[in-house]
């Protein structure tokens, strides 16, 4: 096989762990999605407790079902300005991969929207922001009717240092 073909190869098979269903929800007006695997369960919000000593996204733990699971603020995270939580906020609860294995993790979002099917034919790769900007997080950009829903990789919106925090908090 040549070096093209096996290229070509990589590609596809890229584009294809891209394609599936995906939880979306928007933050910020903006609509993002999760791989509906990731995700355990949606739940409404509620009392969060404040662990002293974290950075500003993390908002605390819960204890859902008497597991306790780490609970950040996705808008912070992302270094967006903080908004009062509203009957539409809510916690998605999912287990991430890493390094230090599998932690049970939820993320606060202004709004869970919808779980789309999304074809690989529909996925754009991650636009280049130049080598400053982060965006290994980014799966992709998936194009819906006139719009585009961020496609993140959970497992690296969260570094492994601060798993690691967010699991010694839980």
């Amino acid at each position: 096989m040549t070096d093209f073909a096996k290229t070509m190869d990589q590609a596809v098979k890229v584009m294809a762990d891209r394609e599936g269903k995906y939880l979306t929800f928007s933050l910020a007006g903006e609509e993002y999605g999760i791989g509906i695997r990731k995700v355990k369960e949606i739940i409404g919000m509620m009392t969060i407790t404040t662990v002293p000593q974290t950075p500003p996204y993390f908002k605390g733990v819960i204890n859902l079902r008497g597991k306790v699971i780490p609970v950040v603020d996705l808008r912070l995270k992302f270094s967006m300005e903080e908004m009062e939580y509203t009957d539409r906020t809510c916690i998605i609860v999912m287990e991430l991969h890493n390094n230090a294995g599998n932690i049970m993790m939820g993320i606060v979002v202004d709004a869970v929207s919808e779980v789309l099917n999304v074809k690989a034919a529909d996925i754009e790769d991650t636009p280049s922001f130049g080598a400053a900007m982060k965006t290994d997080y980014i799966l992709g950009m998936a194009k819906a009717g006139n719009g585009v829903k961020i496609l993140l990789d959970i497992d690296k919106v969260m570094s492994d240092q601060e798993i690691a925090i967010l699991h010694e908090a839980a």
